[in-house]
């Protein structure tokens, strides 16, 4: 899914914030922590933009030891994503820095042009 900013903000900076994780309500808090921030600061935001699920499966076999009937168990991991672009602040940076990421959440923020 191509993602679209108008002419007018290109030269600006922004500041790129990538969230993934294995619990959706995780990802869904600090995205609702970022959307207050911009609000709050009047700085522009774009998203937060869901990108593909990474669904990582596993299938083994329920005897271990090879004997019974042929049975598996399967078992799925999901990682869900999504990406925030935020207009370059000095201080909507400073507290999205100070947002409480929770345990097992993935942040990564970088800068772009």
């Amino acid at each position: 899914m191509p993602i679209y900013f108008s002419t007018h903000t290109n030269n600006m900076q922004k500041a790129r914030i990538k969230l993934a994780s294995t619990d959706i309500n995780k990802i869904n808090e600090v995205c609702n922590y970022i959307k207050d921030i911009s609000e709050k600061t009047g700085v522009e935001m774009r998203g937060p933009i869901p990108l593909p699920t990474k669904r990582l499966k596993v299938t083994t076999r329920k005897s271990p030891d090879g004997e019974g009937t042929a049975t598996w168990e399967h078992y799925e991991m999901r990682v869900h994503k999504r990406l925030i672009d935020l207009g370059l602040d000095e201080r909507a940076l400073r507290l999205v820095m100070r947002v409480p990421v929770p345990e097992g959440l993935n942040i990564e923020i970088g800068m772009i042009e």
